[in-house]
């Protein structure tokens, strides 16, 4: 089942490289210019040979990226970025579409050891809340032996949120769910690591409940000790 999803994941983001290639030739046969609005869906969709949902998919990447802009009820058009500049982007967003893992777990380490910290002096009680939450729907998914991927990520993302830096919390919205979906795929974790990671997270949000910034960030470097030999091949 995992390989089939795998390969399902793959086709569709072949699919939408394809469809954001074919968008970028037409940007430059056409010599459109910023501001310049795009044919419609329907036109485009004809034009290229795909479906409307995933030329639809592929608009709404380029416009996360800031290289267009849709307006409701009138259209999508170019953003305010030169035909130079805007092809070189594409090419990047491209190329990012198979990232490195190892770097993004750096990444990732070097995000949350921050975010921690500034969810610690910046939580609000709501907010604090919802870290319980999440760690409440972990623990009774881990106890089960069940899948607790997805409460993992809430509660790691709710951490991000509570930092209050939306810069760093998009960061983590980005890259935190690929790389928690993968950990299998590049062994990166331990086969109990689900059990260590209820009274790993408990320690966390001790920390984070209790205000302790330099609290919080020692338990958060614990708890990532498996990326740590993961990416260094060092021991914490």
């Amino acid at each position: 089942m995992k390989v089939e999803s795998l390969n399902k994941k793959n086709i569709q983001q072949e699919t939408e490289n394809n469809i954001i290639s074919e968008i970028r030739d037409y940007i430059n046969f056409k010599n459109l210019e910023p501001g310049d609005k795009l044919p419609s869906e329907r036109m485009l969709s004809d034009r290229f040979g795909v479906s409307r949902n995933n030329l639809r998919e592929a608009i709404q990447t380029l416009e996360f990226y800031g290289l267009l802009k849709c307006v409701p009820q009138s259209g999508t058009y170019l953003a305010n970025i030169g035909v130079v500049a805007l092809n070189g982007m594409i090419s990047d967003i491209l190329s990012l579409n198979d990232p490195d893992f190892k770097s993004l777990v750096e990444t990732r380490i070097l995000l949350e050891l921050k975010t921690v910290r500034l969810a610690s002096l910046r939580r609000t009680e709501e907010q604090l809340q919802q870290m319980k939450d999440a760690l409440e729907a972990y623990t009774e998914k881990a106890l089960k032996g069940e899948d607790a991927v997805q409460e993992d990520l809430l509660f790691h993302l709710a951490i991000a949120k509570a930092s209050g830096n939306s810069t760093m919390n998009t960061f983590m919205l980005i890259i935190t769910p690929e790389i928690i979906t993968n950990f299998a795929k590049y062994h990166v974790c331990d086969e109990n690591q689900a059990i260590l990671g209820i009274e790993e997270h408990k320690a966390i949000y001790q920390a984070i409940e209790n205000m302790d910034p330099q609290e919080a960030k020692v338990k958060m470097k614990l708890h990532f000790r498996s990326l740590y030999k993961y990416c260094y091949n060092v021991d914490l």
